[in-house]
């Protein structure tokens, strides 16, 4: 992925967090119907949308073979193709 790519989708990642600050800001200071139900959906997305962006992060290093800022294992820790494998003997 370019550093372009990279960089314009951790601004819409800031930005869409700003918001969400906001907006659940926003929702506990006003009064109107609903706005018990609109603020837990606005706090629960606020909660797990960075979670969501650290797993999508990790996931993409996994698969690309790549270390990213979401790696759980040092370089020199990571497990190699031959540790991850089940080599027990199943007759014993």
């Amino acid at each position: 992925m370019k550093k372009n790519t990279k960089r314009i989708l951790a601004i819409v990642a800031i930005v869409l967090l700003v918001l969400l600050s906001i907006s659940t800001l926003v929702i506990a200071i006003l009064d109107f119907p609903g706005k018990e139900r609109l603020f837990m959906a606005s706090a629960l997305a606020m909660i797990f949308l960075p979670i969501l962006l650290w797993v999508y992060i990790w996931l993409y290093g996994v698969y690309a073979n790549k270390r990213t800022l979401a790696t759980v294992w040092p370089e020199d820790e990571l497990p190699t193709a031959e540790e991850t494998q089940d080599n027990s003997d199943p007759t014993t």
